[in-house]
Order: C-alpha cells, then structure tokens, then sequence
C-alpha cells in the first residue's frame, strides 16, 4: 500500500458544539472554529508527510454563515498542493443539526504547514500526486494562493525599501 494514498491526504474531525464554545451573540465563537480548522489541517499534513508540522500561515477563513450551540460540527481537511517543506491543507466546515438531520457549509479555510524536525527545522515533504480531476483542481487554485501570497510579499518588501 502506498503510504501517500488520497485516504492519508485527508482527515476529518467532528465536534458536538456545547456551551463552553458560545459567544456573547449566542453563536458559535468563530475563533473556536479556527482553533478546530488548525487541528483538523495539522492533522492532514502529519498524516501525509508523516512528520511535526507547524502552522506558517492562514491563507484564508471565510464565515459564511453561523454555528449553533448544540450542533455537531464536521472539519473536513485535505493536503491540497506541496511544495519543498511547505503543504496546503484546505478544511471545509459543515454544521449539523442532529436532531432534524439539516446540514450547511458554514466556512472554509486555507491554511499553510511546514514539516519540521525535532529542532525545529523546515524538512523535505514527499510530492503530491495529484490523481484525479478534483486533485488537480484543488492544486491549480493552490497554486494561484501561493503566488499571490508571494507576490504580496515582495510587493510589501519593496514598499518598505
């Protein structure tokens, strides 16, 4: 069995929302959804490179709509494009009501993991394979956030010369 099978590119974490997560507007904190969408992306990327990962970079979180107390909510993530030491994990968000059976996307998120040793430091991850067209999509659009985030980053360095 390939140890870089699509299965070991994904994980998925599902969390009954109770009290403890609600906000003063009577929703779901959204800063306990991403605390929940950096575990469930960490999760992915260890699995898939089989190494410590840490957290580079939040690319984006979109809050689409709330989450309510008492609804079990589901983190979908998966490794969506590598690059040396660095892995894109995107997470889907969907809240249930588990009483009615209702499901809706409530947000997404596009996060940035490096692998690292025991020191600390950036390691090389194993190249993604991209096996079908859902995969390549997910990579191209990884892609694209990648050189935004790069060229961002060098227009901000220029500013600052």
């Amino acid at each position: 069995m390939n140890d870089r099978e699509p299965r070991l590119r994904d994980s998925t974490l599902s969390i009954w929302m109770g009290p403890q997560e609600e906000n003063i507007a009577g929703y779901v904190h959204g800063g306990s959804v991403m605390k929940l969408c950096d575990e469930a992306a960490g999760l992915a990327a260890v699995r898939y490179s089989h190494q410590r990962v840490v957290t580079a970079a939040v690319d984006r979180m979109t809050f689409l709509v709330p989450i309510h107390v008492g609804e079990l909510v589901t983190f979908s993530a998966s490794v969506n494009a590598v690059w040396r030491t660095s892995m894109e994990v995107g997470v889907r968000v969907e809240a249930e009501n588990p009483l009615t059976g209702d499901r809706r996307h409530t947000n997404s998120a596009y996060l940035t993991l490096v692998a690292v040793d025991d020191g600390g430091r950036p390691v090389q991850v194993p190249p993604l394979e991209a096996l079908d067209e859902e995969a390549h999509r997910r990579e191209a659009e990884a892609q694209i956030r990648r050189a935004n985030r790069l060229a961002e980053r060098e227009r901000i360095r220029q500013a600052q010369d």
